[in-house]
């Protein structure tokens, strides 16, 4: 995965500062505060998985112009340990907590199969090599045997941290999202209309002149 450098197409915009107008009632208030405030602590991963999850978290969803990084383990840890979910599940899966440990234990066993070290030791390159070759269906770790590499890779592990990372504020200010808009809502729904109040794209810098070409 190449090397994550965010280009912001709304740059000084931050959704808020919608906080006190129209956009947002007392309830979407509430709902964001306690998203900003509160990261819940780990209580269902062991610490050997913590440790897996936050590595692969880092590499997935890269934050290094973050200088607070949107916290997705803890939520992903929260929503298992409280039995959160959508109440279905692919067939080659197996039931979601299940599925989320032996992911995460094979993961580890991939990065030892192939390094000879825990994947949160590993350089980034290496790290990966072992999310490719789940995504491509080419694991060597004997854990992967019942548990189907790119299902677990599309379906449970990007499903949740990229799901993660865009439900937390600091995301939506970066793609110009102007969160619940309740009770305003949004009316003008089409690809590339936007409603007056929501934030303008302007291009900057190296995005624009790779538009240009």
């Amino acid at each position: 995965m190449a090397e994550h450098r965010f280009v912001t197409l709304y740059p000084g915009y931050d959704v808020l500062e919608k906080w006190r107008g129209p956009s947002w009632n007392e309830q979407t208030r509430e709902v964001v505060s306690r998203r900003l405030a509160e990261t819940p602590p780990r209580r269902f991963f062991d610490e050997m998985e913590w440790v897996t999850l936050l590595a692969v978290c880092e590499r997935v969803m890269p934050q290094p112009d973050r200088a607070e990084p949107v916290p997705i383990a803890p939520f992903i840890d929260a929503r298992l340990r409280e039995g959160e979910g959508t109440g279905t599940r692919y067939a080659s899966l197996p039931q979601e907590r299940d599925c989320w440990r032996r992911g995460l234990a094979a993961i580890e066993a991939e990065a030892r199969e192939r390094f000879s070290r825990a994947f949160h030791r590993l350089e980034p390159a290496e790290q990966d090599v072992v999310l490719h070759a789940m995504e491509d269906e080419t694991v060597v770790a004997p854990a992967w045997k019942d548990l189907p590499s790119r299902a677990f890779m599309r379906h449970v592990l990007l499903r949740e941290v990229v799901g993660i990372y865009y439900a937390h504020p600091a995301a939506w200010s970066e793609i110009g999202f102007g969160g619940p808009a309740s009770p305003r809502g949004y009316v003008r729904l089409d690809a590339n209309r936007r409603d007056p109040w929501e934030a303008e794209e302007r291009e900057q810098g190296p995005l624009r002149e790779a538009r240009r070409k």
